[in-house]
């Protein structure tokens, strides 16, 4: 039985280095890795959260075939950051309607804004719709919506963020929102009320 040595003393004094390379970079990966993991652990990033405060309808007409929509509408949706050490960049921000899950306003994008620790936004932005496409079944059952008396229309908040940490930004986030609106109508397509405030459902 023979045992392995190295035949010159400069190549084991190559391969002792490497894995001596190797083991120092395992170790700083995982010492990184870990405190990220506590930084991370600390601050929790918590998603933002939304409110819409108040809806106006100024125009809902359905076409004589019940396939076509026009709406003028107004929201006011107010956002809180509830974190306490970590901003949040609104990148891009787009706001539109829609009714039983169809999009009857064109989107509406805000300007992009930063918010702070603990700080409330409110955004009030108009969503419009002319002549949009609707099928014939939702343009009868927004007319027999207005005729009961009351509409649900969900308002969606579609964008990017980021999270601010000290100096420190991170990558974009997508940030899609629902919010519900419910309207009591008059009796007829022109006359709304909102009812109340309601949160919104918040997906980061």
């Amino acid at each position: 039985m023979t045992i392995k040595t190295c035949d010159k003393h400069g190549e084991c004094e190559r391969r002792r280095f490497y894995r001596r390379l190797c083991a120092f970079l395992l170790i700083l990966v995982i010492v990184v890795l870990f405190i990220i993991l506590i930084v991370w652990l600390s601050l929790r990033p918590t998603k933002p959260r939304f409110y819409i405060q108040d809806a106006s309808v100024r125009e809902l007409n359905v076409s004589a075939s019940s396939d076509m929509l026009s709406s003028i509408l107004q929201v006011t949706i107010a956002t809180r950051n509830p974190n306490d050490r970590i901003g949040i960049y609104y990148d891009r921000i787009d706001v539109y309607a829609t009714y039983k899950y169809q999009q009857i306003t064109l989107p509406a994008q805000l300007p992009p804004v930063y918010q702070g620790h603990k700080d409330i936004d409110v955004w009030s932005p108009y969503l419009y719709g002319a002549d949009v496409p609707i099928a014939p079944f939702l343009g009868n059952s927004i007319l027999q919506d207005c005729q009961a008396g009351f509409i649900l229309i969900h308002v969606k908040v579609d964008g990017r963020i980021r999270w601010k940490v000290g100096s420190w930004i991170s990558g974009h986030y997508h940030l899609f929102v629902t919010c519900p609106a419910f309207l009591v109508t008059q009796g007829n397509t022109q006359s709304f009320r909102f009812q109340q405030m309601a949160s919104c459902s918040v997906e980061v």
